[in-house]
């Protein structure tokens, strides 16, 4: 039996799409369906409902999806088994929010391409509804996002949390400590509209209260940090972000009262029953941030004053 017919119909099945499928497996849709077709044949069984447009297992098919996966586990296994001392190839296609780029990403997989030095690396930074959307679809591998995805064949995995905070201009905003209420004098920036760190916000000022000039919602962090070097406003940054901007002349990371709600970071991933590079970059991902998440950016920790 040809494993890249089981791998096909396993994507298949799995993604409920021959499409979404050939995408992941980087093949055409007739590629994808002459596959499917050959194991069918090899098998003496329709494995596809093509009746209609709607996507549906057959009897025959809902029974092969486990062996399939079993089968494509135990390729693993032999594979592991029998590599010997080969670098591991691991091709990964991770998507993270803005906030874990500028925090502790870019560091990381620094860290992950020495674990890993045949490490293919796919890279796409989005909003956590575009992500969650594109690991469901299979497009990305592991996702990074502010949500869990709460999708079929999906799992999620809570990271630790970013401790977030107000960054304002060193010039215009001199006030030692800040209170709730003295928002109600400024402009705010914070993430794009609807988004955890925009809703956050806007219950923290509802619950003290306060009612600001205006909240603005940006998705860019650099662009929120130009804003506030040329007195627009004051920006919601996670701290550790903050700390690691390439250039924080006239910047002020702002002293509160109360603390912000810290920004919860989420892992979303398919697994591989083929390959276990998900759950590997995960466990990568976890022991870097997991034990003590800004020891790994203390080198590039910059104070503000």
């Amino acid at each position: 039996m040809n494993l890249r017919f089981v791998e096909a119909f396993y994507w298949v099945a799995t993604l409920q799409s021959v499409s979404r499928a050939a995408e992941k497996l980087f093949i055409t849709q007739s590629a994808m369906s002459a596959r499917i077709a050959a194991l069918e044949e090899e098998l003496g069984t329709v494995l596809l409902d093509r009746r209609d447009r709607q996507f549906r297992l057959t009897m025959a098919g809902q029974r092969f999806l486990k062996h399939a996966a079993r089968l494509l586990e135990l390729q693993r296994e032999i594979k592991s088994e029998m590599g010997g001392k080969a670098p591991v190839e691991v091709q990964m296609r991770i998507g993270a929010i803005e906030s874990v780029l500028h925090s502790w990403l870019i560091p990381w997989v620094e860290q992950l391409r020495g674990e890993y030095p045949a490490l293919e690396l796919e890279l796409s930074v989005e909003t956590t509804p575009v992500l969650i959307e594109l690991v469901k679809r299979g497009a990305l591998d592991i996702v990074f996002t502010a949500s869990p995805a709460n999708a079929e064949g999906v799992r999620s995995k809570a990271l630790p949390p970013m401790e977030m905070a107000f960054l304002g201009n060193a010039r215009l905003h001199r006030k030692r400590i800040w209170h709730m209420a003295d928002f109600a004098d400024v402009e705010l920036m914070t993430f794009q509209r609807g988004s955890v760190p925009h809703l956050a916000l806007l219950d923290q000022l509802k619950a003290a209260g306060v009612q600001p000039r205006k909240v603005h919602a940006i998705s860019s962090i650099s662009a929120m940090v130009q804003l506030v070097q040329g007195g627009f406003g004051i920006a919601t940054l996670p701290l550790a972000a903050a700390r690691r901007l390439p250039d924080t002349a006239g910047l002020k990371i702002l002293k509160c009262e109360q603390a912000m709600a810290p920004l919860p970071i989420h892992a979303n991933y398919r697994v591989d029953p083929s390959s276990g590079n998900a759950e590997m970059v995960l466990k990568s991902a976890l022991a870097f941030v997991g034990v003590n998440p800004q020891a790994s950016l203390a080198r590039s920790k910059k104070s503000m004053a």
